[in-house]
């Protein structure tokens, strides 16, 4: 019975490892936006349009793991100079800092549906906390390439600056609501 027991343990290992599924975000469908009020007479809203990262989900074990990657210089407002103003040193300072990460291992679920995530955001080289809300979650079949897929809505708000993001406040808001969708495909 004794050499059973490491067996059964590694059985049970190897099925845990077996349930843990690895995404590829597609970028074509994921595109953080934000919006920051603006002098108090109306919410402005940008987004990024180039997102990367994984994502590895063990619904039945209740776990896993977020990694994306944001590309600041692809920051769209709608207008070349508002881009412009937005990338500089004011704002996200885009050339010194091209990118900001969100990272999390702790997921939180109902059931085997995913509904939010803890993690850390790294923005103008300074991380903090930050807690994510995730609605919509569905995974299934894409109904035209029949490629296994998951997609969410996801939301949060931080405030810009925490992460030395100074400029104007209070005129232009501190607070950020940032949502976004997020599909991705099993690898």
């Amino acid at each position: 019975m004794k050499a059973l027991a490491p067996a059964l343990l590694l059985v049970a290992g190897i099925s845990q490892a077996v349930a843990a599924e690895t995404y590829t975000i597609d970028a074509t469908h994921t595109y953080p936006m934000f919006e920051v009020n603006h002098l108090g007479f109306s919410l402005q809203r940008g987004r990024f349009n180039k997102t990367t990262g994984k994502i590895t989900l063990d619904r039945d074990a209740k776990k896993g793991a977020i990694e994306a990657v944001i590309d600041v210089t692809s920051l769209d407002m709608g207008l070349e100079k508002w881009d412009a103003h937005l990338k500089s040193e004011d704002f996200f300072n885009a050339e010194k800092f091209p990118t900001m990460t969100f990272k999390s291992d702790k997921l939180k679920f109902d059931g085997v549906k995913l509904t939010g995530a803890e993690g850390t955001l790294t923005l103008l080289g300074v991380t903090k906390p930050v807690k994510l809300s995730i609605t919509q979650f569905k995974c299934g079949e894409h109904p035209m390439n029949k490629k296994p897929l998951c997609g969410a809505e996801v939301v949060t708000t931080i405030k810009r600056s925490e992460f030395g993001m100074t400029k104007y406040v209070p005129a232009v808001g501190d607070e950020v609501k940032i949502s976004f969708p997020v599909e991705a495909y099993k690898d």
